[in-house]
């Protein structure tokens, strides 16, 4: 592995907490995705028809 020095820890738990941080992000994105969807789905079936 590379000698990542005496901060080794720290760099590691750094990369850690950004990988978690972004997953979040993309869970989050793609729950509200999910919803969003949803809703336009039923505002299309309950519009007025000319």
């Amino acid at each position: 592995m590379i000698d990542l020095g005496p901060h080794a820890v720290f760099i590691v738990w750094a990369y850690i907490g950004v990988a978690i941080g972004v997953v979040g992000l993309v869970g989050w994105t793609m729950l509200d995705a999910r919803g969003t969807a949803r809703k336009l789905a039923d505002l299309e079936a309950n519009r007025p028809t000319r």
